[in-house]
């Protein structure tokens, strides 16, 4: 099951943090077709939120056709966003903790390195590379 985490200074409002969060672990495999998220109730508990924003988190993600809540159930993952490259993300994920290790060895801090990341990737991306 996938636990929650947020980051109050990102500037992302938290139910759009939650939905981004489904998404990757949707994408990366972590969670299945099948799969059930946390209740409301629990993410309500662990993060401290008002209900209202998990449940719009969840109504985003049935809206993407992603989940579908059942009555008295729960909310379960119904399709799968994994590529068939699914199987080399695990070589990928030990390249970049690599990568990681030595930015912190650096002295970069987490900002430096989102900073770095998302500045490498928008030029990448719109060198038409991706």
């Amino acid at each position: 099951m996938i636990e929650f985490h947020l980051e109050t200074r990102s500037g992302v409002p938290t139910y759009l943090q939650i939905v981004q969060q489904v998404r990757q672990a949707v994408r990366l495999g972590v969670l299945r077709p099948g799969d059930q998220l946390p209740t409301v109730k629990d993410v309500v508990g662990t993060l401290t939120v008002n209900p209202n924003t998990v449940l719009k988190a969840y109504r985003e993600l049935e809206h993407e056709d992603l989940v579908e809540g059942r009555p008295g159930l729960g909310t379960f993952v119904i399709r799968s966003l994994a590529g068939p490259s699914l199987a080399s993300h695990a070589k990928l994920r030990r390249d970049l903790l690599s990568w990681l290790q030595r930015a912190k060895d650096a002295g970069l801090d987490h900002e430096d390195i989102v900073a770095l990341l998302e500045t490498t990737l928008r030029s990448f991306t719109s060198e038409g590379a991706a």
